[in-house]
C-alpha cells in the first residue's frame, strides 16, 4: 500500500476485503437543544466492512449501535433512546450501506450511500479523507448538514434547528 502521506493512492492500493476495527472507530455527533444548548455526544460502531474492487467500485456496511447513544447525561440519553428519538426499542441499530464510492484529489473519498435511521432510508454523500498504512484504512468524514427531520427525528422541544454534524473515523484492517 502506498502511505497516504508521500502520494495520492490509486484504486488498486485499496483493492481488497477490508473488515471495521470497532474498537478504533469513533462516531461523534453535535447539534444544538433548544437554540443554544451545544450538545456533542457519541455512539458506537457495531460492525462493518468494505469490498474495494480494483477498478474503485465500492460496496460495504457500517451498523451503528442506536442504544450507545451517550451524551454523558443519563436522562438525557434515555430520552433519546424513547421514541422522541431513535425510538431504539423498534429501530436499535443506525446503518449505512455505501453503494458507491470513488477517490477524489490529496487521499479523499467519496462514498454515496443509504443510510438508514428508524426505519427510514435517505441517500447521502459522505465524503472523508483516507489514510492508509501496511494493514489498515482510516476513513475520516464529516457530515456537516443532516438534517435529522429527514428520518422522522423531529421533536418540537429541540426548536427549529433540525441541523446536526457527524464525525466518524472508521478503521478498516484486511
Amino acid at each position: 500500500m502506498t502511505s497516504a502521506s508521500t502520494t495520492v493512492p490509486t484504486t488498486t492500493d485499496y483493492a481488497g476485503t477490508w473488515n471495521l476495527d470497532t474498537a478504533a472507530t469513533t462516531i461523534e455527533f453535535h447539534t444544538k437543544a433548544m437554540l443554544v444548548v451545544n450538545v456533542k455526544g457519541t455512539l458506537k460502531a457495531v460492525s462493518g466492512t468494505g469490498t474495494i474492487g480494483a477498478d474503485g467500485t465500492v460496496h460495504g456496511t457500517l451498523v451503528i449501535d442506536a442504544t450507545s447513544v451517550d451524551t454523558k447525561i443519563n436522562k438525557r440519553d434515555a430520552h433519546l433512546r424513547t421514541a422522541d428519538f431513535l425510538h431504539t426499542a423498534l429501530y436499535p441499530t443506525i446503518d449505512f450501506e455505501a453503494t458507491g464510492g470513488r477517490l477524489l484529489k490529496s487521499a479523499k473519498a467519496e462514498l454515496t450511500g443509504l443510510l438508514t435511521i428508524r426505519g427510514q432510508t435517505r441517500p447521502v454523500v459522505v465524503v472523508g479523507d483516507v489514510h492508509t498504512d501496511e494493514t489498515s484504512l482510516t476513513l475520516t468524514a464529516e457530515i456537516d448538514d443532516l438534517d435529522r427531520r429527514d428520518w422522522g427525528v423531529s421533536k418540537a422541544a429541540m426548536g427549529p434547528s433540525a441541523r446536526n454534524r457527524i464525525i466518524i473515523r472508521a478503521r478498516f484492517t484486511k
